[in-house]
């Protein structure tokens, strides 16, 4: 007979349950496929005057400028209570919790009322990175760390200004990470136990980085992780398989924060940063040798193209996002050639400061830093407002978490409260 200190430490590290993750989830940052574009169809063409239908508002999740993860009818995300930084889980079906789990202390940061990082969900865990870097995996059923790593202790990084800030990515078995340190710029872990696989050393990475997110690419048979460092380090590409630096951009790069992450099409990379040097570039990626060459298509200064935070969309043949630092004023470029089809002056409905962006149904959604929620056409011919919303119970910060689209749904986080609106349209 089982003694019931053997029965609870099998239950203890019993494999995690797994969720199964459909195609209209949105199981991390930016999405399925991290391109902040959700496949769903028959959504609102148009919101009535004060918005889409609020189904329920979860709150006391904490200070967050994170927004969440969907997936299996759960909801997953992290923000600050007191001194810890909490993961946590909510049911999708009326956002009651779950569990929350703390999984690092409060680091000390600017903008210190709110975590950055969106958990990711794979295989039974979650993934979430805190202020200070500290990187747990965290079993998704039960609400308890597996492992920890921390990006300063085990790999050397600095926590920059505004803390760290990524999203991981989780990809064939790995954890893909962004220390930013010399000897560790990018790292991959195994997602089951935090073990090191490789690490990609990078001579001058620089400051003003751990902000951006890592996306997968491939060229010619060569599969590679792109992702921001600092100002030195700038756009890197590395060899998913072993680690190897392929290549580096800097052109674009500042000395403040490099935040969006890049968007990729085939061999073509349109990547942009904001604050005093940041504008935006289209590289080409070609593949020779064994190694990967990046060259620049087009250059844009910062006043002419420059995505502060927020995020880039590529639908199509073409990108759409907000342009100019602080702001987002809508701008299409063709992907191909990286030509201006076309540039708003002003911000529409009202609007201010930067816009976070995502893309459903032939719909643009620009969230606003003055909470202001937008529709847009994604019409390559022309900028086409549609409507426009207040968010409501506004909490006086940034509101910058960007949407969430998922399940007929749209998730909006503003600090210790998430929203959740209905944008099925009755019709479909």
């Amino acid at each position: 007979m089982f003694s019931a200190s053997l029965l609870l430490a099998a239950a203890l590290y019993a494999p995690a349950a797994e969720l199964t993750v459909k195609p209209n989830d949105w199981p991390q940052f930016r999405g399925l496929n991290r391109d902040a574009i959700s496949p769903e169809k028959g959504l609102l063409q148009k919101w009535p005057e004060k918005g889409p239908p609020k189904l329920w508002t979860a709150k006391d999740l904490g200070g967050g400028y994170s927004t969440v993860a969907v997936v299996g009818g759960f909801v997953f995300g992290t923000g600050k209570k007191g001194d810890k930084e909490h993961v946590w889980k909510l049911k999708l079906e009326d956002g009651s919790e779950v569990w929350s789990v703390p999984f690092a202390d409060f680091k000390k940061v600017g903008y210190e009322e709110g975590t950055r990082s969106t958990p990711t969900y794979a295989k039974g865990k979650v993934y979430a990175v805190s202020m200070g870097g500290e990187l747990a995996c965290v079993d998704a059923d039960k609400g308890t760390v597996v492992w920890k790593k921390s990006y300063t202790k085990d790999f050397g990084g600095s926590v920059q200004a505004w803390g760290y800030s990524e999203s991981v990515l989780v990809d064939d078995g790995k954890v893909i990470c962004t220390p930013g340190s010399a000897t560790a710029a990018v790292v991959a872990l195994k997602a089951d136990t935090g073990d090191v696989i490789w690490k990609t050393p990078v001579a001058k990475p620089g400051g003003a980085n751990g902000y951006a997110s890592a996306v997968k690419a491939e060229v010619g048979g060569i599969p590679m992780y792109i992702n921001l460092l600092g100002k030195d380090g700038g756009v890197v590409g590395v060899n998913a398989k072993t680690g190897k630096l392929l290549w580096q951009y800097n052109k674009i790069m500042n000395g403040t924060a490099n935040i969006p992450s890049v968007v990729v099409k085939d061999d073509l990379v349109f990547c942009s940063t904001g604050y005093g040097d940041g504008g935006a570039a289209l590289l080409k990626l070609k593949a020779g040798n064994g190694g990967v060459t990046a060259t620049e298509v087009k250059y844009y200064k910062a006043n002419e193209l420059q995505n502060h935070h927020g995020g880039m969309v590529a639908v199509g043949d073409h990108i759409y996002f907000g342009n100019a630092h602080n702001q987002g004023k809508p701008v299409c470029v063709e992907f191909k050639t990286g030509d201006i089809k076309w540039k708003e002056d002003t911000s529409p409905a009202r609007a201010d400061g930067s816009a976070a962006v995502a893309y459903a149904d032939g719909m643009l959604y620009f969230r606003y830093q003055n909470g202001k929620m937008v529709l847009i056409k994604a019409d390559p011919k022309e900028f086409a407002f549609v409507s426009a919303f207040d968010l409501p119970e506004k909490s006086g910060k940034p509101s910058w978490p960007h949407p969430t689209i998922a399940d007929g749904k749209l998730f909006i986080r503003d600090q210790d409260k998430l929203h959740c609106f209905n944008i099925k349209d009755a019709a479909n």
